[in-house]
């Protein structure tokens, strides 16, 4: 097996995340005030990522109106795991709406946007299966 390094280039309030030795999966390449970078590719919107897949058509209307049918989504992804990123600061949904994930047996982790898109990128490289759920309403 190949060694996965995550190398870590700290722009003042932007932070570039590098991935060496991984090809073929969806990974952080950077994120800033309002956006990530998955590939290259930058997102402004809620979003979806998985190693293999991006859902960008996931329609919360901001972390204020989360309900259950948008975790039931999640949960029909089949991860191991959901890094919930609930923008610049860090916010818990009320646990009734989480039941879809815990009754799947699948854990969730709450976060801000950036720690979310470091931590999914160390689980992917990982090859663990996991989503991170990023809210930017």
């Amino acid at each position: 097996m190949l060694k996965k390094i995550i190398i870590l280039a700290y722009l003042g309030p932007l932070l570039k995340l590098h991935l060496s030795n991984i090809s073929g999966i969806n990974l952080f390449t950077g994120y800033g005030e309002g956006y990530v970078m998955v590939n290259r590719q930058r997102y402004a919107r809620n979003l979806v990522v998985l190693r293999e897949r991006l859902v960008t058509d996931w329609q919360p209307a901001g972390f204020d109106q989360l309900g259950s049918a948008d975790f039931s989504q999640l949960a029909e992804l089949k991860p191991e795991i959901v890094l919930l990123g609930t923008g610049a600061r860090l916010r818990f949904p009320r646990p009734e709406l989480t039941r879809a994930l815990l009754e799947a047996r699948i854990g969730l982790e709450v976060m801000d946007i950036q720690a979310a898109c470091r931590t999914y990128n160390i689980l992917a490289a990982e090859e663990r299966k996991v989503a991170a759920a990023l809210l930017f309403t």
